[in-house]
């Protein structure tokens, strides 16, 4: 399965022309590649349960926090049991807007700056691979599920909300529930953040493109941070990974530029066999 998703992108630019829109197609099949080892290890919830790392992100943050994990601080300090206020609908749309970020902002570079766009892709679904790496090695859980098993506590008795749940019931009602289960993936892969990797690589690519799109990019960023550790999606410790993450991509990304032209070049002598 795996092998048949990472093999299809490279398929693809053998067989079709080069065009946008196979270039469209094989980000496409890309991310099914992605989704496909994202999701796969969660094909056995009980295996996964049994490897996932719970108290390493939690003990960390304790630290970042000066005793307390941000995001409990955070909800102690600012929610209102039973209510989510507007600035919290807010944060849970940015959370929910993410799906499509990322990949918008590639299809913008392809757009705007054709010349950018095979750097562009190349960063964002690397990060993705990476990040999908990781979560195979080293599945870690996020704040809400510590919580459920009672591993994010302390002296007080107040206890991390899962906001985004209860506002999805309240505004999806009963759509919430198959919304959900095709979107909720792999629950046990919070270490790094692809959510925030992603976005901050997302800033980059439109910074590169325009002062406006930049600062819409990085906007976008700030809050979805903000929205990942006090809607209890993730820790700080995950961002600053995910973070790392990215910058680490990104600095890397020259000098693997040959190897990228050379399988290029192999790809294009593919592609030129197959029309022959």
């Amino acid at each position: 399965m795996l092998a048949a998703a990472a093999a299809a992108p490279v398929a693809l630019c053998v067989v079709v022309p080069r065009s946008r829109t196979r270039d469209v197609l094989t980000c496409t099949l890309q991310m099914w590649a992605y989704l496909a080892a994202y999701e796969m290890p969660h094909d056995d919830p009980e295996a996964l349960q049994r490897r996932v790392h719970i108290d390493y992100p939690v003990n960390v943050d304790r630290v970042i926090g000066l005793g307390t994990p941000p995001t409990l601080r955070l909800q102690r300090l600012l929610s209102a049991p039973g209510r989510i206020r507007p600035a919290e609908k807010v944060l849970v749309w940015s959370h929910w807007v993410w799906f499509a970020v990322p990949h918008l902002a590639v299809t913008y570079v392809l757009v705007r700056r054709r010349d950018r766009f095979g750097r562009a892709a190349a960063t964002t679904y690397a990060v993705f691979d990476l990040g999908a790496l990781v979560y195979w090695l080293v599945p870690t859980a996020p704040p809400w599920y510590a919580a459920s098993q009672g591993r994010l506590e302390d002296h007080d008795e107040t206890r991390v909300r899962r906001m985004m749940i209860e506002y999805g019931e309240q505004f999806w009602k009963h759509r919430w529930g198959p919304l959900y289960s095709l979107l909720g993936g792999n629950p046990l892969a919070a270490m790094p953040s692809l959510h925030f990797a992603t976005s901050v690589n997302a800033a980059h690519l439109l910074g590169e493109v325009g002062v406006v799109a930049g600062a819409v990019g990085w906007g976008y960023a700030a809050t979805l941070g903000l929205a990942l550790v006090y809607l209890g999606e993730h820790y700080v410790v995950d961002l600053l990974a995910g973070l790392a993450l990215t910058e680490g991509v990104r600095r890397a990304a020259p000098a693997l530029a040959p190897a990228a032209t050379s399988i290029s070049h192999a790809v294009r002598a593919l592609e030129a066999r197959a029309r022959a």
